[in-house]
C-alpha cells in the first residue's frame, strides 16, 4: 500500500476554494488569492483544525460514538460551524454510515474511541477499503504521556503496548497517523486527509485525548485549503496505449464496452459516457458498477453478470469479437463462480492507471480518464453489437396473474418498487437476494444506486442508508433489506429518526438467510422471526416521524406505497413484506449453485 504523498503547498499565500462535491466525486479545487485570517486561541486548537479540514473537503456530517478518549475532540468538532455530529448506536453502523455518505458526497468521516471502538468500526472500514471509498476514520487515543510507559489502559487488551489497533488498521487503510505530539499534528492530519482523497481509500487518524483542546501556533491561522496536484498520464505511454487500443478495436466486427466499479475511484464516469457516445458500441455494466453509468444511454443493454446477466446482455457481450472492460473487478461472485465465457485475446482491460491490450502490450502510468477521452477521438463508430441486441431483444414479461389477496410474490414486489424510482430517489440494496432483484430495476436519469458487492457484509445497508440519506437530503432513499441482515444492524433506525430522514425501507421477511440457503442449506440459515413493525415503533417511541406497515398481499402493498408516498412522504416509512421462504429470484438460484461448486472444489493434487 502506498502511503507517500507529495508536499502540500501550505507555504503559499494563496488559498483554494473547495466546492461541495457532486455525487461520487471528490472536491473540486480552484485557486484564488485571499488573506488568511488569524484564529483566536480558543479556535487555534488541534480539534478545530481537524474539524475545519473536514468541512473544507465537503464533510458536513460526522458519524460518531462517544467514549472517554474522544469526548474533548467531539466538543471541538461540535463547535465548528458547518459540521454536524451524528451520534450512532454503535461503531459498526457509524462506519457504515460514513461509507454511505462517501458514496454520495465523495468522502465521509466517523469518530470512535480507542481500541474498543476502533476494533468495532474496523469491519466497516475494511468494506470501504474494498469499495475504494475515502473514509476518514478518527479515533480518540490515549493520553500522550502514556505512550512509551508500561501502563495498562482500559478499553485495551490489557497489554502496555498500544499498537494493536494501529496494526489492525494498517491492512485496511492507505495511511495511518498517530497524533501524540502537537508539533507534527498539523502535518500528520493534512497528509492523512489528502492521501484519502488522492488514493480514494480510508485513512486512520488517532488523536491523543489530551491534545484536542490545546492551542498551538501551527493552528493559529485559517488553514490553506488543499491544493492536491492532479495525477497526469505519461504522455508517450498514453499515446501508445490509445493507438494500440484503437487499432485493436477498430478492426473488430461487433465490439462492446462494459463498465466496472473502478470507474468511481478513477473519476472516469463522464469519460466512459463520452467514449460510449463516440463509438456506438453496445454498453453494459458489471453488477457492482450499476448506477455509475446512465441507463438512459441509447446503447445501454443492461448488467453483464455471466449466466445471471439481465436478459440478452450476456449473449451480446460473450459473442463479441472484442470487448473493452473499463475498471473491472473479476472475483468469484462477479464471475459467477469463475464461469464467465470471456477470452483474454479479445479484451482491452482498462484499470485506473493501466491499460492491457489482449495478449499483447500493457501500458502503465496511463490514467483511465485520460485514456477514455483520447480513445474517443480515435475510435471508429460501430453499432453492430447494439443492432444485434435490438434484433434479439424481447421485453420482459409480467408476473403470472394472481388471485385476489394471494400471498405476495417477490417479482410482484419489485414491479411496484420499479414504479417508485425517479431522479429524486436512490436505491440501497442489501447483501443477499436484494442484490439480484435490484439489479433488474431500470434506473431513471439521476436515480442513485448503491450496494456493497466486493465485501458483501450483511447489515451494511442500514448504516449506509443513514449515511447516504444524510448526504443527499434532496433524494428519498429506497432501501431493500432482508430480515437476516436487518437483525445485525437494526438499531440505527433510531438515528434516522433523530435526523428527520424519510427513507422508505422494504424489510423482506422470508425467514432467514436466503442467499446462503441456495449456496449451502442448514439449520443455521433459519433465524428467529421478529415482529419488525412493532420493533420499529418501539424504537420510534412516539418521537419523530415514523410510519410502519405489514403487508402480505399485493393489495396491502399498493395501499402501503400509496400512504408512504402521500400522507407519510415526510416520514421514515418501514414496510415489512411477508414472503414465502423459497420465493427468490432465479438469479440467486443460479449463483448459489455455481458458488457452491466453486467453494467445494477439491484440493489440487500435491
Amino acid at each position: 500500500m502506498d502511503t507517500k504523498i507529495g508536499p502540500l503547498d501550505t507555504c503559499k499565500p494563496n488559498s483554494n476554494d473547495i466546492c461541495c462535491p457532486a455525487n461520487g466525486a471528490v472536491s473540486t479545487i480552484q485557486n484564488s488569492v485571499t488573506p488568511i485570517p488569524v484564529r483566536s486561541p480558543s479556535e487555534a486548537t488541534l480539534g478545530r483544525h481537524l474539524a475545519r479540514r473536514l468541512v473544507q473537503i465537503g464533510v458536513n456530517d460526522v458519524f460518531s460514538v462517544p467514549g472517554d478518549f474522544n469526548l474533548t475532540l467531539l466538543d471541538h468538532l461540535l463547535a465548528e460551524p458547518g459540521l454536524n455530529l451524528v451520534g450512532c448506536c454503535n461503531e459498526l453502523n457509524a462506519g457504515y454510515a460514513a461509507d454511505g455518505y462517501a458514496r454520495s458526497r465523495g468522502v465521509g468521516a466517523c469518530v470512535v474511541t480507542f481500541t474498543v471502538g476502533g476494533l468495532s468500526v474496523l469491519k466497516a472500514i475494511a468494506g470501504a477499503y474494498s469499495e475504494n471509498l475515502p473514509v476518514i476514520c478518527i479515533v480518540g487515543g490515549p493520553n500522550s504521556n502514556d505512550y512509551g510507559t508500561n501502563r495498562i489502559l482500559h478499553h485495551t487488551i490489557g497489554l502496555p503496548d498500544f499498537s494493536q489497533e494501529l496494526r489492525c488498521f494498517q491492512t485496511v487503510t492507505c495511511f495511518q497517523a498517530v497524533v501524540n505530539n502537537l508539533d507534527d499534528a498539523h502535518d500528520l492530519i493534512d497528509t492523512a486527509i489528502s492521501t484519502a482523497l488522492t488514493e480514494s481509500k480510508p485513512v486512520y487518524i488517532c488523536v491523543s485525548c489530551n491534545l484536542s483542546a490545546i492551542p498551538h501556533h501551527t493552528f493559529s491561522r485559517e488553514p490553506v485549503l488543499f491544493s492536491i496536484s492532479p495525477r497526469i498520464s505519461n504522455k508517450l505511454g498514453l499515446e501508445a496505449a490509445v493507438e494500440a487500443a484503437a487499432a485493436f478495436l477498430n478492426k473488430a466486427v461487433k465490439p462492446v464496452m462494459v463498465g466496472g466499479p473502478k470507474l468511481r475511484a478513477a473519476k472516469a464516469c463522464n469519460a466512459f459516457v463520452e467514449l460510449a457516445d463516440a463509438c456506438g458500441y453496445a454498453v453494459a455494466v458489471m453488477p457492482s458498477a450499476k448506477g455509475l453509468v446512465p441507463e438512459s444511454h441509447p446503447h445501454f443493454i443492461g448488467t453483464y453478470w455471466g449466466a445471471i446477466s439481465t436478459s440478452f446482455c450476456a449473449e451480446i457481450v460473450e459473442s463479441a469479437d472484442a470487448y473493452i472492460f473499463v475498471g473491472p473487478i473479476f472475483n468469484d461472485l462477479s464471475s459467477v463462480g469463475y464461469s464467465l465465457l470471456l477470452k483474454k485475446e479479445k479484451a482491452v482491460i482498462v484499470q485506473p492507471d493501466r491499460v492491457a491490450i489482449a495478449n499483447g502490450p500493457a501500458f502503465g502510468c496511463v490514467l483511465m480518464k485520460d485514456f477514455l477521452t483520447e480513445l474517443a477521438k480515435k475510435i471508429k463508430q460501430n453499432k453492430t453489437a447494439f443492432e444485434n441486441y435490438s434484433r434479439i431483444y424481447v421485453p420482459e414479461g409480467k408476473p403470472l396473474k394472481r388471485e385476489p389477496n394471494e400471498p405476495l410474490r417477490v417479482n410482484v414486489l419489485f414491479q411496484h418498487i420499479q414504479k417508485l424510482l425517479s431522479g429524486e430517489t436512490a436505491v440501497i440494496a442489501e447483501t443477499g437476494d436484494s442484490w439480484f432483484n435490484c439489479q433488474k430495476l431500470k434506473l431513471p436519469e439521476g436515480c442513485g444506486y448503491e450496494f456493497q458487492m466486493q465485501y458483501g457484509s450483511i447489515g451494511w445497508s442500514v448504516g449506509a442508508t443513514l449515511g447516504y440519506a444524510q448526504a443527499a437530503r434532496a433524494k428519498r432513499i429506497i432501501a431493500c433489506i432482508g430480515d437476516g441482515s436487518f437483525q445485525v444492524t437494526a438499531q440505527d433506525l433510531s438515528t434516522m429518526l433523530r435526523c428527520g430522514q424519510n427513507a422508505m425501507i422494504f424489510l423482506i421477511n422470508n425467514g432467514g438467510y436466503t442467499v446462503e440457503v441456495e449456496i449451502h442449506d442448514g439449520p443455521y440459515n433459519v433465524i428467529k422471526n421478529w415482529n419488525y413493525t412493532a420493533f420499529v415503533e418501539a424504537i420510534g417511541n412516539s418521537e419523530g416521524k415514523c410510519w410502519t406497515a405489514k403487508v402480505r398481499c399485493e393489495e396491502e402493498l399498493v395501499h402501503a406505497i400509496e400512504t408512504a408516498t402521500s400522507s407519510e412522504k415526510d416520514s421514515l416509512c418501514f414496510i415489512e413484506v411477508i414472503l414465502h421462504k423459497d420465493d427468490t429470484s432465479k438469479e440467486v438460484l443460479e449463483l448459489g449453485s455455481r458458488v457452491a461448486a466453486a467453494n467445494s472444489r477439491p484440493p489440487n493434487p500435491q
